[in-house]
């Protein structure tokens, strides 16, 4: 799978911003998709995952409420809508897909994916 992110900019806090992750050379079926973001000098974190099938969402606990994670299956696009955004959302964001079936435990963690994305930048200014 070969995953395509896009989307990214400077904004100002409190802009909203939404991020695209468009999936091609699916030689196998995706379960799960995610996004995660690394702020400079900081380790990759979970932001939000969603059941390629199941449509479930996940959320971690500084994006619930401000992002919403979401598909389109007939575009194989991910998107990851942010709204409200503070200065320390500033980060690379990376799109992943993973083609293995995972308990709702293991969508939070990045050795979970199997495909990334190249990232795009956030920029956040206050």
């Amino acid at each position: 799978v070969q995953l395509q992110a896009s989307g990214g900019g400077l904004v100002q806090a409190g802009d909203s911003l939404r991020l695209s992750c468009t999936a091609s050379e699916r030689t196998m079926p995706i379960y799960v998709m995610g996004w995660f973001r690394q702020a400079p000098g900081a380790e990759r974190e979970f932001v939000a995952g969603l059941a390629w099938s199941a449509g479930t969402k996940y959320y971690e606990d500084f994006a619930k409420g401000r992002f919403t994670i979401s598909r389109d299956n007939a575009k194989n696009t991910l998107y990851l809508q942010m709204n409200t955004l503070k200065p320390e959302d500033t980060a690379v964001y990376y799109c992943a897909a993973c083609t293995q079936p995972l308990h709702t435990i293991d969508v939070l963690v990045d050795r979970s994916y199997d495909s990334w994305g190249q990232g795009t930048l956030v920029t956040v200014s206050s």
